[in-house]
């Protein structure tokens, strides 16, 4: 719980390594699995996630995510696909690296992305961000009973939290978040803000 009052914090997880975020690769709305490393991980946040009084648990419908809150621990979870990782339309699937190799100087925080097929058709920082306030109308009324654990994914979570201190969604490029990390975001003052960022599980 909060230590200024009754309301919990939000626990943003987000998901363990994946071949493709090993690889840097920006991995939206493709699918796939945990590695090996990227589920030993995840079941090492149980230990930490267990001495919480976790009221409701949310995670995005992807396997990475899903399986993430699986292995650490969390019970009765929600799928949100409000929480969904940025869809990086036609940039899906390439590097930093290789997208500038196209466009010089390309920024995703600035720049955004292009259009992809049907399955990817791309976001705007914006429109990543209007999601991040519909997971958030939800889980405030549910801070009241205990803290809220949100599985979900890096670029997704730094705007969600960019979005709890009142900041524009493109403030989430301040918030660097590794895999397989623990974040808490809570009130001072009844003002939002971090109370932790980018942990590592205690035993990995």
């Amino acid at each position: 719980m909060g230590e200024d009052g009754p309301m919990g914090e939000l626990i943003l997880i987000r998901h363990g390594e994946t071949a493709w975020s090993k690889a840097l690769k920006h991995t939206g709305r493709t699918d796939i699995p945990l590695t090996p490393a990227g589920e030993k991980a995840a079941a090492a946040l149980a230990q930490d996630l267990a001495a919480r009084h976790i009221s409701a648990a949310f995670a995005s419908p992807a396997q990475r995510a899903v399986r993430t809150a699986e292995l650490a621990g969390l019970t009765k979870v929600t799928t949100d696909p409000d929480l969904w990782e940025w869809d990086y339309g036609g940039f899906e699937g390439k590097t930093s690296e290789e997208i500038q190799a196209q466009r010089p100087g390309w920024y995703l925080w600035r720049d955004g992305v292009v259009p992809g097929d049907a399955e990817h058709p791309g976001e705007t920082v914006d429109q990543v961000g209007a999601r991040a306030d519909r997971v958030l109308g939800r889980v405030r009324p549910v801070l009241a009973t205990g803290d809220v654990a949100l599985v979900a994914h890096g670029h997704l979570l730094r705007i969600l939290t960019a979005r709890w201190l009142g900041l524009a969604a493109d403030g989430g490029r301040l918030f660097a978040l590794a895999t397989s990390t623990l974040s808490t975001l809570g009130t001072e003052h009844d003002e939002p803000v971090i109370s932790t960022w980018n942990v590592p599980p205690t035993r990995g």
